[in-house]
Parts: structure tokens; sequence; C-alpha cells
């Protein structure tokens, strides 16, 4: 069960590299864009781990799956970004998608 621990913490890792990968601007800013490299470096290496015992499947819908969800409230909410009902719409399929392999998924 800890192993989803793992895939947690890959999950933050991922949200903190984006969100320095953006704030990098295209890597002119040097500060946050070797955050994002070290962020997304820990995050591969918590991935892996947690692929040691969950199915490759599920550790990657999950992992892209939320990372997509909370990436997109951080951009709203942080960057102000838009969306518009076919991105909620994109994001309720991909969710279903995530529930679905997670349900079903043969133990």
């Amino acid at each position: 069960m800890y192993y989803y621990l793992f895939l947690f913490l890959a999950i933050i890792g991922e949200m903190i590299g984006t969100n320095l990968l953006k704030a990098s601007m295209g890597f002119t800013r040097w500060l946050p864009a070797l955050g994002s490299i070290i962020s997304f470096t820990l995050c591969f290496y918590f991935l892996s781990i947690a692929m040691v015992k969950i199915p490759l499947n599920i550790a990657y819908a999950t992992w892209s799956g939320v990372g997509l969800i909370l990436a997109t409230a951080v951009s709203v909410l942080i960057w102000k970004d838009q969306i518009t009902l076919m991105t909620i719409l994109g994001l309720t399929l991909i969710i279903a998608g995530v529930v679905i392999l997670n349900l079903f998924e043969p133990k």
C-alpha cells in the first residue's frame, strides 16, 4: 500500500516541476529552470518506485490523470488561464478513464 505514497510523491513532483517550468519562462530564468529539472527527476524516481508494485497502466494513468487535473486547477488559480466547456468535458473523460482503470483492473 505504501507504493501509493510514492505515486502521490510523483504527482506532487510533477505539479511542482510543471509550475516551475512555466515560471522559468522558456528556461530563461535559471532558478525555476533548475528547480523544474530537480523536481521532474524526483518525480520520475518516485514514479519508478511506485511501478514496482502498481501495474504500469494504473500508475501511469493515475499519475498523468491526477497531474493533469491538478495542473488545470493551478493554471486557473495561479496563472489565470481560461478554461472552456470542452476543457471540462475532456477532464471529465480523463477522470472517468482513471476511475475505470482503478476499479476494474484484474487483481
